[in-house]
């Protein structure tokens, strides 16, 4: 067992693990180079060697001119049980991930997966992962979005409590102090999960209204949730959002709008119309997102959005005609 008595200690163990890809990857490397590239002493690198031979992965030191350092001639590490389609698979998501929230750990562990592969295997992946493209992020990307949920993450990582400016869908602000646990891409949207302090209760928090977030020097002890209980977040989601039942009547023209928007689960008329029913939360964004079909959609259910939305349509056309 590798004991470091570092007090950096995630960082030697990154180093360590990265030195180890690097010696795998090549077939010989000056320690010199190294030091270079972790930006640390050649005193410093040959102790991470030793640390590395005494893990149980033999490196051998060679002196002279074409001398360097290299694992052992004949030693390998365990072949990845992933067939490379897995690994396709694999390396589509993260980028797909990376390309909403950017993080280089994501570069290193594509790295990791890429180590057992043989050339002809890295062109066989590098053309299979170009064969489905994931990309979370929303167009347009926002820079402040991407800033939010690193310094969240770390947040998290830290178990430190923030303290950020919050707007509610109503369009009103308060001051959080936050116990943060999880990000949650939903829909294209990033939310953090956290135990709210006013509310004295776990919420979800939209990123986009997330003001002003501070990371304070407070530590808190994690509180129990069942995160990982199967559709916990999803009935969380249900929960903390006032759902409303709907009943939507489009026109025949929006055929290829509604198989978009709420996939194939409608029923047609014997008119030609089609009728959806679809529970969405009930806030200014459904008003919103309901007006965006115009006049090619009509709401049948339940009344009150009816009348709500027809008051939004009378103030839209008094603006408009005046």
């Amino acid at each position: 067992m590798l004991y470091l008595d570092s007090g950096d200690y995630e960082v030697k163990i990154d180093r360590l693990i990265s030195i180890i890809i690097v010696l795998l990857r090549r077939e010989r490397v000056q320690a010199k180079e190294l030091a270079e590239m972790f930006d640390v002493s050649v005193r410093t690198i040959l102790r991470d060697i030793d640390a590395i031979n005494l893990a149980g992965i033999p490196v051998v030191t060679y002196q002279g001119v074409h001398g360097g350092i290299s694992i052992a001639e004949g030693y390998r590490l365990d072949k990845s049980i992933l067939s490379v389609g897995d690994m396709a698979t694999i390396v589509s998501t993260l980028k797909g991930v990376a390309a909403s929230a950017p993080d280089s750990r994501y570069d290193v562990l594509v790295e990791k997966l890429k180590i057992p592969l043989s050339t002809s295997q890295l062109e066989l992946l590098e053309l299979k992962s170009r064969q489905m493209i994931i990309d979370l992020s929303p167009w347009g990307i926002n820079g402040q979005i991407q800033g939010r949920i690193s310094l969240l993450r770390q947040a998290i990582e830290n178990r430190r409590e923030i303290e950020v400016i919050y707007v509610d869908a109503a369009g009103t602000k308060t001051m959080r102090q936050l116990e943060p646990y999880s990000l949650l891409l939903k829909g294209q949207s990033w939310y953090l999960y956290a135990w709210c302090l006013l509310r004295q209760d776990f919420r979800f928090f939209k990123l986009v209204r997330i003001k002003d977030v501070q990371l304070t020097d407070r530590v808190y002890q994690s509180r129990e949730i069942p995160a990982a209980e199967q559709g916990y977040f999803e009935r969380q989601w249900k929960e903390r959002n006032s759902l409303v039942e709907l009943e939507l009547l489009f026109d025949k023209e929006m055929e290829s709008v509604v198989e978009e928007c709420f996939g194939e689960g409608a029923f047609w008329q014997d008119d030609g119309r089609i009728m959806v029913k679809a529970y969405l939360p009930e806030n200014n964004w459904l008003y919103g997102y309901l007006l965006s079909f115009g006049s090619g959609m009509e709401v049948i259910n339940p009344p009150h959005i009816r009348k709500i939305l027809a008051a939004i349509a009378e103030k839209i056309h008094k603006t408009y005609s005046s």
